[in-house]
């Protein structure tokens, strides 16, 4: 992730805090918990207090961990763009590399059993589908839009198959 914050940079305002909050982004994660970003960013703000950075700086880093809840940065949200492109940059790789995300995703949730895994995880997909824009910087959206269309797509199909691994 920290290399798609360097590739897209350009586009951020405070590139250092669009970094710091890529580090923390998913500094607490369990997969059954909804409570993740809150705690991340509580955990940033800890440590970056602590690390003597200014308040103004802790709180943007703050503020963009929380905004991976929902990837949608509000308008002229520079660095909320470009976290959020960097962190679905995932979705836009070579069609080997997104098999290998989505079985990790697959693994990550195997606590949900396999019909009600399908139907949520092809409706998440379906979402991000239906979105004008999958990223918000010019350079992510020319360079990922239609691969990660291409790959959301071929996911939903397999998981809307049955006997399909999903």
């Amino acid at each position: 992730m920290l290399g798609h914050v360097d590739a897209l940079a350009g586009h951020a305002d405070d590139p250092d805090a669009v970094r710091l909050a890529a580090w923390f982004h998913d500094a607490v994660y369990r997969p059954d918990r909804s409570e993740n970003e809150e705690r991340s960013a509580a955990l940033a703000v800890r440590a970056l207090t602590g690390a003597g950075l200014p308040p103004a700086r802790v709180d943007e880093v703050a503020r963009l961990v929380r905004l991976t809840v929902t990837h949608h940065p509000g308008p002229g949200d520079r660095n909320g763009e470009v976290l959020c492109d960097a962190d679905l940059a995932v979705l836009g790789g070579a069609p080997e590399a997104y098999a290998v995300y989505a079985a990790a995703v697959r693994e990550e949730y195997a606590f949900v059993p396999e019909p009600d895994f399908r139907a949520g995880r092809a409706a998440v997909l379906r979402q991000l589908l239906a979105l004008p824009a999958l990223y918000r910087t010019p350079t992510a959206h020319a360079r990922f839009d239609a691969p990660a269309r291409a790959n959301l797509a071929a996911e939903v199909g397999r998981l809307e198959t049955p006997g399909e691994d999903g």
